[in-house]
């Protein structure tokens, strides 16, 4: 009973010891993930294509249904670009039609709500905005 008394403390201590070093090879792993996700050639954020988009998402209600990697009640921004990504650069104008219309059945039976305060050339932007997102 002695050696098991006399045992815990130092398998405790160990514990705590091996946890801070835990929580050190997450901070690590964070920082090796966020270095990867701003490396120059994915970097957007002196993209004018993509300041244009954000400043029009921002303004808009599209993260009411989208997001850009996950789905929630519309596709993902990355679902959308991945799926018209092998297309002609004339779907651009279409989707930004839909946009503007709003529709349903490509993505299920939620309906897309219309924009059609949207101008063309700002639904266009949106697109190409989305279409940054493609993997």
């Amino acid at each position: 009973m002695k050696k098991i008394l006399s045992i815990t403390p130092v398998f405790i201590l160990l514990i705590a010891c091996n946890s801070s070093g835990d929580k050190k090879a997450d901070e690590t792993k964070t920082d090796t993930v966020s270095k990867q996700t701003t490396t120059p050639a994915n970097d957007l954020s002196s993209n004018p294509v993509y300041q244009k988009g954000l400043e029009l998402e921002a303004k808009s209600d599209c993260a009411t249904c989208h997001r850009v990697d996950e789905k929630l009640q519309g596709p993902s921004f990355l679902e959308i670009a991945n799926k018209y990504a092998s297309m002609p650069d004339t779907i651009v104008g279409h989707l930004a039609g839909k946009i503007i219309t709003g529709g349903k059945g490509v993505w299920g039976e939620i309906m897309m709500t219309p924009h059609p305060a949207l101008s063309k050339d700002d639904a266009e932007a949106l697109v190409k905005y989305i279409f940054l997102f493609k993997k």
